[in-house]
This record gives C-alpha cells, structure tokens and sequence, in this order.
C-alpha cells in the first residue's frame, strides 16, 4: 500500500505553550511544547482515515498496517535496511574489535537506529503551522526521560539502571507528615505504584534515579512525582502536596 501525501493539500495546525526550559544548558528561560498530543495506536490511526480523506476502508488500513509492521520488524531483525516514505531503519552492531572476534563485545546487543524520511520532514517543515498560545501555567512538568544504558527518550527504561528525568518543578521535598508520600513513583495503572528507593541527583529541572528491581520487564509505566517543593523556585516547603505526571508511559526492560 503506497503513502501519497498529496492527497491532504492542507496547513495543519498545532497549538503549543511556553514551558520553562529543562535542559541543564538553556539559554533561554522557556521551550515550545505542543500541547495536544493523543496517542494513536494501529486502530486509532485507522480510524481516522476518513477525516483525512482517505477513501480506503479503515478495516484495510488497521489490517495492512499491522501486517506491514508485522514484516518490518522481521526483516529489519534478518539485517534488511527498510526504507519507507516516514522512516528509514537499519540494525545497528556496537562496539569496538580486533577483528578476529566471533562475538559482539560482552554486554553489548544489536541496536536499532530509526530516522525519520527526508519526504516526511520536508512535508512537516512546510505544512505544520505553530500556533502559539501563552505560557504554560501548570504546575510542573516531566518533559523527558532518557534511559541511559539504551540513550532512549520516552520509551523505555532499564531495570536497575540509571533514568534521567528532565522537566521542571521537579525536586522532591517535604516535611515528616508526608514522607511516606513524596517522591518518584513508577505507576501501571493497575497495581500500587512502586516508588524509586535512590534519587541520584534531585533538582528542580533534573532528576537522576535507579529504576527499581521489582518493575515487571514489559509493563509500561507512567512517572509521578509527588512533592511539597514549589514548581515557581521558591525554596520554601508547601503545606500540601503537588503531583506531577508524565503524559507518557516507559517499558521497563531487563
């Protein structure tokens, strides 16, 4: 099935807010963040076929999606380079040899590197209008998160290895009353969220934690801080407690 972006002639429109800066070395005091972003999985996207005019029966789309899926992820895995009108994908081998080796590096795995098409970003650079809309006023914010045994954003984290947190109004405080009930949570939506027993480096844009043992490798896992620290900066200790969310989940990973 052929991707023809001529068929949506149309200036798409994203509105996005202010967001004080996260990362350590902004020269700015605030970022861009678009702030409505649904998630869509092979069903959703069928769905919406229509909207965009696309004429082919949503129940094709949802099946050849999923079929297509199914066979890059097989041939990406036997070594095939793919080449689509959204992405590129290649498997990628780490590390460093001799040349004499019959194995990767101890601890090392094939890696999967995916960027996105020169079609698609040239149709998103001429076709996606910002529209701009004041100063985000809530009251903190989980902007990133990197899993640094796999340098993934977003998308994944090791069990027992080191994430890193970026966003704002993060640091985790409080007084006695609440100490059972501040700090990093790891939350499934289904059982009791698991909280992070060390907190590396705990600042207002960053925080550094140990990905607990007990996280179930597969189950996906939306962040929560919970806090008496004040997201504008100020130092002193709020009598009640502010939660801060992440709007997206991770897959923990052995």
């Amino acid at each position: 099935m052929a991707l023809d972006f001529t068929v949506k002639d149309v200036i798409h429109k994203v509105t996005a807010k202010f967001t004080h800066a996260f990362l350590p070395d902004a020269k700015k005091p605030y970022n861009l963040r678009a702030v409505h972003q649904p998630e869509l999985d092979i069903h959703g996207i069928a769905s919406k076929a229509a909207v965009y005019n696309i004429e082919t029966d949503p129940r094709v789309i949802e099946e050849g999606l999923t079929a297509g899926c199914e066979l890059i992820y097989y041939l990406a895995a036997d070594g095939y380079k793919i080449k689509t009108p959204l992405f590129n994908l290649r498997i990628r081998l780490p590390g460093e040899y001799e040349g004499a080796e019959t194995s990767l590096s101890e601890g090392l795995h094939p890696e999967v590197r995916m960027q996105s098409a020169a079609p698609f970003r040239k149709y998103i650079r001429e076709r996606v209008e910002v529209l701009f809309d004041g100063v985000d006023q809530a009251d903190g914010l989980i902007a990133e998160a990197v899993d640094e045994h796999s340098g993934q954003t977003d998308e994944v984290m090791t069990i027992g290895n080191l994430l890193t947190i970026r966003g704002c109004g993060l640091k985790i405080e409080g007084d006695a009353q609440h100490t059972d009930e501040i700090g990093l949570w790891f939350d499934d939506g289904q059982n009791s969220p698991v909280k992070a027993e060390i907190v590396a480096v705990n600042e207002p844009r960053t925080l550094k934690a140990i990905v607990p043992a007990i996280l179930v490798a597969g189950g996906e896992y939306a962040l929560k801080i919970v806090t008496q620290s004040s997201a504008k900066g100020a130092r002193a200790v709020l009598k009640t407690v502010r939660e801060v969310r992440s709007e997206f989940k991770l897959t923990a990973q052995n």
